[in-house]
């Protein structure tokens, strides 16, 4: 991998074209479902690719980065911050994995926002490390399970207002909506239609939790169709290939 300091010019002309064919199809998708494009945003997912990736998207416009493992995402943020201190003031970090409870209090002093918060306890563990930090309150969603299976997180639908009113009690925290994964062989349509539905009822109680985290590289399209807010792309991003850490 270069040097934060240096230029893959290789690298760079790759995430020049995918991000241009990325963000026509999310333009293609809002002008189809009668929305404005500025409405959806774009949440590069860069987990095992290197902090030269991160900073040459941000230096592309792409400043809201989602990272899925603490211990990486924290090293990327500590990396970009002593390289490029102009980047890091203006990157926005989503963290989109599993959110873990001793991890909590890490997550809290360096994202932007989490986007699957699924315990009601965990409300509690990220608002004290956001106090912690001394910083401003952290966005959250909250993650919708869309299958029966306990590996992907997430909460089933006739929970997601516990969960909710967990994270809308501590003024650290700010509820953002609703996120969601839809199942390897569901139906997308199908399945951000469910999300969409669960994220009316969350406004009935939450008038400020109309953000819906749904979509990834192979399903966005029916993601904003069903008003998906933040857009999570990583492999049509970024691509497939093997990142070398050095």
């Amino acid at each position: 991998m270069s040097h934060l300091g240096e230029q893959d010019d290789q690298r760079r002309a790759e995430l020049v074209g995918t991000l241009a064919a990325v963000r026509s199809r999310i333009a293609a998708a809002c002008e189809a479902a009668g929305r404005d494009p500025r409405s959806v945003t774009l949440v590069a997912v860069t987990k095992t690719y290197p902090a030269a990736d991160v900073l040459t998207l941000a230096r592309l416009g792409v400043h809201d980065i989602g990272e899925s493992r603490d211990q990486e995402a924290s090293g990327k943020v500590d990396e970009i911050a002593q390289a490029a201190p102009d980047v890091a003031g203006v990157l926005r970090w989503h963290f989109v994995g599993r959110l873990q409870s001793r991890k909590c209090r890490s997550v809290a002093s360096y994202a932007s926002a989490v986007h699957s918060l699924d315990r009601p306890e965990l409300a509690a563990k990220l608002a004290s490390g956001v106090e912690r930090a001394g910083r401003d309150p952290l966005d959250v969603f909250v993650q919708l399970s869309l299958a029966a299976d306990p590996d992907r997180g997430g909460v089933p639908v006739d929970r997601v207002a516990e969960v909710a009113d967990a994270v809308a009690a501590h003024d650290h925290l700010r509820l953002r909506g609703i996120m969601a994964v839809p199942p390897m062989d569901a139906d997308p349509d199908a399945a951000f239609a469910t999300v969409a539905e669960v994220s009316r009822r969350l406004q009935r109680d939450h008038s400020e939790a109309g953000a819906i985290s749904a979509g990834m590289s192979a399903d966005l399209t029916e993601a904003i169709r069903h008003g998906s807010t933040h857009v999570r792309v990583g492999t049509a991003l970024l691509g497939r290939r093997d990142p070398t850490f050095g």
